[in-house]
C-alpha cells in the first residue's frame, strides 16, 4: 500500500491533471523525491533551494500540519494521506454576520456594543 499524496489544482499541470498520485517513501521528504521522479516539477513548487517548505505551502499528513511534527522529516507509512495545501490571502475585510465592508448591507449588520453601532475595524 502506497502513500496517497494529494496534490492541489495549481500543481495538477505537473501531475497530468491528477488530483491525487500514490507514491513510495519512509518521510515526507522521500515522498517529495518520488513525486518529482514520477512527476518533475511539483519539488520545486513545495521546497526551497534549501529543502525547507517554501512558507506559503503547508503539507498535512493525516491532517496533522508537518510544521508542528518534524517538518520534511516527518514520517510516512504505507495508507497514509499526504496533502499539499497553498496558503491564501487576500480578499476584502469581511464582518462575521457574512457582509463585506462597503456593502448596503454593511451598515445593517455592524456590531452592536451598548446599544451603538460599532464600525468594524479597517
Amino acid at each position: 500500500m502506497a502513500i496517497v499524496v494529494r496534490i492541489p489544482t495549481p500543481l495538477r499541470k505537473y501531475t497530468a491533471g491528477k488530483a491525487e498520485v500514490e507514491v513510495e517513501g519512509t518521510s515526507v521528504r522521500e515522498v517529495f523525491e518520488s513525486v518529482e521522479s514520477a512527476h518533475q516539477g511539483v519539488k520545486e513548487k513545495v521546497f526551497d533551494d534549501s529543502g525547507s517548505i517554501r512558507r506559503f505551502i503547508n503539507i498535512f499528513v493525516n491532517g496533522e500540519d508537518v510544521r508542528h511534527l518534524q517538518g520534511p522529516d516527518t514520517t510516512v507509512k504505507a495508507g497514509d494521506e499526504l496533502s499539499i495545501v497553498p496558503a491564501i490571502a487576500g480578499g476584502l475585510p469581511q464582518e462575521p454576520s457574512g457582509a463585506r465592508c462597503g456593502s448596503p448591507h454593511f451598515e445593517s449588520t455592524r456590531f452592536k456594543s451598548a446599544g451603538k453601532a460599532v464600525p468594524w475595524p479597517t
